[in-house]
């Protein structure tokens, strides 16, 4: 991972834990849900993978843990995340009280067939070694385990000005991955056509960012994060990148 992405989603993690220790528990889930996806598009998957409580439920480079808390607290399903930063880890557990495990998507420390129902969000375009990440999601997955993705791709090649460490597959080679690694779509969902986030939900993951920059606005990692974000939003404001929802069953 370069040192952009360590920046927006390890150092941050830990001031996003302490922005929320200022604000309040309210704030936890949209804090931890920012980049990730809101409440509709989360809402979307947890209907669609039809998750329950008695499922087993793994999120894969799981950030924070803001939509595994949004799951467990829709749903009451169990989730274990697995997230490469230790400092997303810790947050993890200081604000959800979640089981997070220190590991990449590419390599997870769990035994075959060990989760009913598995997401990944905004992972796939970060990340060169496709292949592995989608082969090992297949792996820990039951059989008829079932599988959601929030995936930004490439509408073009032309990405310049976009945020560093990015690899936005297309919408075919996204298509090609998961044939290749043993997965049947069941479902997909642009998320531009998704409702709005209610305003008080944007209100609070706004609030988090006033603080952040209110704290942190002069470190160089906050800066680099925010180049980042600026440069993804770019991408995606003029439609170069697009989000789409995905649900797939396992082979």
């Amino acid at each position: 991972m370069s040192d952009a992405m360590d920046d927006e989603f390890d150092t941050l993690a830990g001031w996003t834990a302490d922005a929320v220790d200022e604000l309040g528990p309210e704030y936890a889930i949209p804090a931890g849900c920012r980049g990730s996806g809101g409440p509709a598009a989360l809402g979307w998957l947890l209907e669609h993978l039809a998750v329950t409580a008695s499922d087993r439920m793994l999120d894969a480079g799981a950030g924070v843990g803001g939509p595994a808390a949004f799951a467990v607290q829709r749903t009451g399903v169990t989730v274990v995340l697995a997230e490469p930063e230790p400092e997303a880890c810790r947050a993890a557990r200081h604000l959800y009280d979640l089981e997070a495990v220190v590991a990449p998507g590419q390599d997870l420390p769990f035994g075959d067939d060990a989760f009913d129902v598995a997401w990944s969000l905004a992972v796939l375009c970060t990340t060169e070694d496709k292949d592995a990440l989608l082969g090992e999601l297949h792996r820990v997955l039951a059989p008829a385990g079932r599988l959601g993705l929030l995936v930004y791709v490439r509408t073009t090649d032309d990405l310049s000005g976009g945020p560093e460490g990015n690899v936005f597959p297309s919408d075919d080679e996204l298509a090609q991955l998961l044939d290749g690694a043993g997965f049947d779509v069941t479902g997909r969902q642009d998320v531009s056509d998704l409702p709005p986030d209610d305003e008080q939900w944007t209100q609070r993951g706004d609030a988090i960012d006033d603080v952040l920059e209110r704290r942190h606005g002069d470190d160089a990692a906050w800066q680099t994060a925010q180049r980042q974000t600026e440069a993804f939003g770019g991408l995606l404001s003029d439609g170069r990148v697009m989000g789409r929802l995905v649900t797939a069953a396992r082979r």
